[in-house]
């Protein structure tokens, strides 16, 4: 069950600490990224149509989210072996959590039956969220969420950060 706050934000204190494999294997938790901006997208499944156009645009927009020191990171219920196939046949450059049990996703308050619903979350580098997309489609996906990091982070710098 999520925990979500009185603002409809999850409360991340768990979601933080739950630990999964990416495509490579490697063990990773978001807490892992904290002093950087991060942009957290969950989706059904890989190799599909609509994941599929999420997946490449926000590979041809990467560039432009390490700019602004933004790390991507893409979420589903799909295995660590299917996301390795995923990102290879599409070249995908950024992280791929194998969220198969469903932990994030369910503390973000995005797990759809066994699948994860399309959702993103901007993330600030304190982790806090600032951002929550829902129901999301997938073309133009990650042109919007770059056009709110970019109005995060210029705000940001605005005051002084």
């Amino acid at each position: 069950m999520s925990q979500v706050e009185a603002n409809g934000t999850p409360d991340l204190s768990t979601a933080l600490e739950i630990e999964l494999r990416d495509a490579a294997g490697e063990t990773r938790r978001l807490k892992d990224f904290r002093g950087r901006n991060v942009v957290v997208y969950f989706y059904p499944m890989d190799d599909t149509p609509g994941c599929t156009v999420e997946g490449k645009e926000f590979r041809d927009s990467i560039e432009q989210f390490q700019a602004l020191d933004c790390v991507v990171v893409g979420v589903s219920t799909d295995s660590v072996e299917r996301h390795r196939a995923f990102a290879e046949k599409h070249a995908l450059p950024f992280i791929l959590l194998a969220d198969e049990g469903g932990k994030l996703a369910s503390a973000f308050g995005v797990l759809n039956g066994k699948y994860a619903a399309r959702s993103t979350f901007v993330l600030d580098s304190e982790l806090r969220v600032r951002r929550a997309f829902h129901e999301v489609t997938p073309r133009g996906h990650a042109a919007q969420v770059l056009n709110f990091m970019r109005t995060l982070v210029e705000s940001h710098r605005m005051i002084g950060g």
